[in-house]
Formats: C-alpha cells, sequence, structure tokens
C-alpha cells in the first residue's frame, strides 16, 4: 500500500451491496470454524439489514475500505469500540488490512480514545493473530456471538 494514502472513508448506502458481497467470501473462509456453511450458512440478507441499520444510528460511524478504485473492506465504530473490521478475501496479505487499520487507530487516537476495544471470536485464530500483531491485547471478558450458534467472542483492547 502507498505510504501516506488514505483508505477509510465514509460509507454510503450504494456502498452496502459491495460490501455484503466481498464480506461473504471472506466470512466464508475465515470463520468458517466459527459457523461451519452446512448448518450456519452467511446470513447475507441479516448482515445487509444490519449495514443499513448501523448507517442510519448516529451513534455509529461506518467505513469503507477502498484500494484500487474499489471497495474492498469495511469498519464500523461506536465509540470507543471496533464493530466491524474485515477486507475482501482477494487483498489477504496485501497489506491492506494493516492499513486499514492503523489509519482507524489514528482516528480514534485523534478522538482520545486511549484504549479502543472490539471483539473477536475465540475460534478466529487468523483474527486473533491479526489483532494481537497490531497490539491489542484479551482483557479476559468473554460474550457470545448474536448469531447461531452463539459462539464465544473474546474482549480485546488496545494498549497505549
Amino acid at each position: 500500500m502507498p505510504a501516506g494514502r488514505r483508505v477509510l472513508h465514509p460509507m454510503r448506502e450504494e456502498d452496502v451491496p459491495a460490501v455484503v458481497e466481498l464480506q461473504e467470501p471472506a466470512a466464508v473462509a475465515g470463520l468458517s470454524d466459527v459457523f461451519p456453511q452446512d448448518r450456519h450458512p452467511f446470513p447475507r440478507e441479516v448482515i445487509g439489514a444490519r449495514w443499513w441499520e448501523e448507517l442510519a444510528d448516529p451513534a455509529i460511524e461506518c467505513f469503507v475500505i477502498e484500494a484500487a478504485g474499489r471497495v474492498a473492506g469495511f469498519a464500523a465504530v461506536r465509540g470507543t469500540e471496533v464493530l466491524h473490521f474485515g477486507t475482501a478475501l482477494d487483498t489477504w496479505g496485501s497489506g491492506l488490512a494493516t492499513a486499514a487499520h492503523d489509519e482507524l487507530v489514528e482516528l480514534l487516537r485523534a478522538r482520545g480514545i486511549v484504549r479502543p476495544t472490539l471483539h473477536v471470536y475465540a475460534a478466529n485464530a487468523r483474527g486473533r493473530r491479526f489483532w494481537e500483531k497490531h497490539g491489542w491485547r484479551p482483557t479476559g471478558d468473554v460474550e457470545r456471538g448474536s448469531f447461531p450458534p452463539y459462539a464465544e467472542l473474546l474482549a480485546y483492547e488496545l494498549a497505549t
């Protein structure tokens, strides 16, 4: 990724179909240990509806991650919490996720957020490695996800 180039942009309503389209294959690839597709297929309509709701919620800020002139990922924050973050499957390993992560953290820090938080599925080894590589640490708090099979979510925070 070119240094200094912004990749986060405010999500618009017309971005939602592209976001859901790229989110599905990445979620299937990255979360198959959490959501076996034969029992818990990607809930495309539910995820799309959730993005529409979150775009309309003034407490949630939604972003697209852009690369090569296309929507290549997404992020959403509410207060101190990173709610959603992901990139298109074909961008994995390209540095795009790191660039978006760093920009998102910079945005949160500029707002005075000292210890941002997020949740990661316990069985999402790839996701946990990503966040830990970038300085995030588990807090010890555990919740359950909102989608069947209601998998375990681990709370993380970014140390100062």
